[in-house]
């Protein structure tokens, strides 16, 4: 397939989040190189022409991130030829069915005892925490795909912030991209135009109320210290970026300089 890498960001109708992540720094003075690397929330939801378009990038390997759950709630991403697609769950940083019924359907006092007073907050740092202790084997195999044949890449979960957005943060970890351009990339999901758009069935004024939209704002953005979290757990557990590529994901360091050849400029 040829590859053409869009000049500026597309306008995708049913695809939220989408972007390159090309030209970010590297601590070594390199960049990551446009048309390797991309991420967006699920294609479940793609029209004929963001599947035109997402083809016409050369992709060899759509990472999926999402559950079962997932799933079933969004269906199975759009099949693009001759691309392959792994499916790789992650804990949703929600935990479950059952909590987003109760977003998505729940009275203003039941949101309020769930997520009100930093509960949400707390919910997502949590969540990030334990998907970088508990989800090692996931992404090892991930960078070991990368490393092998899987690029370009895709990388996505339901709305392309927490599951992909930490996967990204894996991935960029591991070919020594700054750690303020990391950051600074995870923090691109938070404008209006990439969110995820929750679809509360509740029908009163108060579905959309300003204080239930304060109340769920911390599941749908995201905010410097999630990462800054998950971060803070590989040094804790590890004791540091190189011991947690190597002794937590397998990743030594001939597969670390193959990821930089794949990935970098």
């Amino acid at each position: 397939m040829t590859q053409q890498v869009p000049s500026t960001e597309p306008e995708l109708g049913g695809v939220r989040n989408f972007r390159d992540v090309g030209g970010l720094p590297t601590v070594d003075g390199r960049r990551v190189a446009p048309g390797r690397l991309f991420r967006s929330g699920h294609l479940a939801h793609a029209t004929d022409e963001d599947a035109a378009f997402l083809g016409s990038l050369g992709l060899h390997t759509i990472f999926d991130f999402r559950n079962a759950a997932d799933i079933r709630l969004e269906g199975n991403d759009v099949e693009l030829p001759g691309v392959r697609n792994l499916n790789l769950p992650l804990s949703d940083p929600a935990h479950g069915a059952e909590f987003w019924k109760m977003v998505r359907d729940g009275d203003l006092d039941e949101l309020r005892g769930l997520l009100a007073d930093g509960k949400g907050e707390q919910r997502m740092i949590n969540s990030y925490r334990e998907i970088m202790r508990d989800r090692t084997a996931e992404h090892s195999r991930m960078l070991h795909a990368l490393a092998e044949d899987s690029v370009p890449a895709l990388m996505h979960c339901a709305a392309g912030k927490d599951r992909a957005g930490l996967s990204i943060a894996v991935t960029l970890l591991a070919v020594g991209v700054e750690r303020d351009a990391i950051v600074a990339d995870y923090m691109e999901s938070n404008a209006q135009h990439r969110r995820y758009r929750v679809r509360r069935t509740a029908s009163d004024a108060q579905a959309y109320s300003p204080e239930v939209l304060e109340l769920l704002n911390p599941l749908f953005g995201t905010r410097p210290e999630y990462l800054t979290a998950a971060l803070a757990t590989v040094e804790e557990t590890w004791g540091g970026v190189d011991n947690y590529l190597t002794e937590g994901l397998g990743v030594g360091p001939e597969t670390r300089e193959r990821l930089r050849e794949r990935l970098l400029d």
